[in-house]
C-alpha cells in the first residue's frame, strides 16, 4: 500500500516514521487537502489528513476518481469528513479516538491559569523591568464553579483536574456518565442552568449540527459577567463574532481558545511574514483578555506517540483485510 500523508508537519513526521517501522513506502507533502489538491492522492491507495483538511463530498468524490480507498485521520474529530458520501463511494474512514485525552485536558486548565493569573501580561511587564502588580490580580480556584459541557474522556480529565483545585464541578451533555457522577459527586445540569451558575466554562463538545455556535449571544446572556469560558473544542462551537462583542462590553471576563472558527486558513503555519487577512482573528488576538493558542493541545510526546501508532494500526488493519475499531464507515 502507497500512503500520502497531507498536511504533513515537521515535527510529527519522525513519530510517523518511527510508527510505520520502514513497512510502507511514504509520502509527506505539507500541502492541505483541498479540491485543488486532491490530484496529489493518485496513484495512493490510502491517505492520511488532519483536523484542518477537506474531505468534503467534493472532495472525497475527486480521491475517490483518483484511486484511493482508504482514509485514516491524525485527529479524533471527524467533522471535516463527510462520512456519507465516503460510505457511498466505498472509501473506508478510520480516526485516531484517544491519543490523549491528557494532554488537551491539561492545556485547557493551562489556558484558564495564564488567563485568572494574568501570565502573559506578567511576562511583558517584567521583561520591561515593569514589577507593579496593578494589573495582575487574579482569584483562587478553590470553590468555584466549573462548568464542562462534553463529558467525553477529555471532559472527564478536565474535571478530575477541577475537582483536584477543590471546585464544584457541574456539567452538560447529551449522554450522562451515571457512574461517573457518582464517583466524582459531578452533578448534570441543563445548558441554561449551567450558564448561570458557572464562574468557569469548558468546551469539550465535538463540533456537530447542534453544537455548531451552541454558544452565543443568548447564551452568554445567562452567564456571569466574571465569567471565563475556554473552548478545547472546536472554534464553531462558539459564534466567534458574539463572543467579541460580549468581550468588549464587559458581558464576559475572558476567552481562552485552543481552536478558531476559520483556523484551516492560518493555523499550523508561520504566517508572520504574510498575515492573514482575517479581521475577526485580529480582533480576538487585540483583546487584552483573549489567549489564543494554534491548536496545540495535542502536541505532547505522548499524544503524537499515540497518533501515529493509531494511524498504523489501522491501516495495518486494512492491509490484513480486517475492521480497525476506529472505523468510521461501518454498514
Amino acid at each position: 500500500m502507497k500512503i500520502l500523508i497531507y498536511s504533513a508537519k515537521d515535527f510529527e513526521i519522525p513519530f510517523l516514521e518511527k510508527a510505520n517501522k520502514d513497512i510502507y513506502q511514504i509520502k509527506y507533502i505539507p500541502e492541505r487537502l483541498t479540491s485543488k489538491t486532491a490530484m496529489l492522492s493518485l496513484g495512493f491507495d490510502v491517505i492520511s489528513i488532519f483536523s484542518a483538511d477537506d474531505a468534503s463530498s467534493k472532495v472525497l468524490e475527486l480521491l475517490f476518481d483518483f484511486g484511493v480507498k482508504y482514509i485514516t485521520l491524525r485527529s479524533a474529530g471527524y467533522d471535516n469528513i463527510h462520512l456519507k458520501t465516503a460510505h457511498k463511494l466505498g472509501i473506508k474512514v478510520a480516526n485516531t479516538p484517544e491519543y490523549s485525552p491528557n494532554a488537551i485536558a491539561e492545556h485547557a486548565v493551562a489556558l484558564l491559569l495564564a488567563l485568572n493569573r494574568k501570565l502573559i501580561l506578567s511576562n511583558q511587564q517584567v521583561t520591561s523591568y515593569n514589577f507593579s502588580l496593578n494589573n495582575l490580580i487574579g482569584f483562587d480556584l478553590n470553590n468555584k464553579t466549573v462548568g464542562i459541557i462534553g463529558t467525553g474522556k477529555i471532559g472527564k480529565v478536565i474535571a478530575k483536574i477541577m475537582l483536584g483545585f477543590g471546585c464544584k464541578v457541574i456539567a452538560q451533555d447529551i449522554d450522562i456518565d451515571k457512574g461517573f457522577t457518582k464517583q466524582y459527586n459531578i452533578e448534570y445540569v441543563a445548558l441554561s442552568d449551567l450558564c448561570r451558575q458557572s464562574d468557569i466554562i469548558m468546551l469539550s463538545v465535538p463540533l456537530t449540527s447542534e453544537t455548531h455556535y451552541m454558544i452565543d449571544a443568548d447564551l452568554i446572556q445567562l452567564m456571569k459577567r466574571e465569567v471565563y469560558i475556554i473552548n478545547i473544542a472546536r472554534g464553531a462551537v462558539v459564534n466567534t463574532s458574539e463572543i467579541i462583542e460580549a468581550l468588549k462590553w464587559n458581558r464576559i471576563t475572558a476567552y481562552g481558545s485552543d481552536v478558531y472558527e476559520y483556523e484551516d486558513r492560518v493555523f499550523f503555519y508561520d504566517r508572520s511574514e504574510v498575515k492573514p487577512n482575517d479581521e475577526l482573528l485580529q480582533q480576538l488576538i487585540d483583546l487584552p483578555n483573549v489567549l489564543i493558542t494554534p491548536h496545540q493541545a495535542f502536541a505532547t510526546k505522548e499524544a503524537l506517540t499515540n497518533i501515529a501508532e493509531t494511524t498504523f494500526y489501522n491501516i495495518n488493519c486494512w492491509q490484513q483485510k480486517k475492521t480497525p475499531e476506529n472505523e468510521l464507515t461501518l454498514n
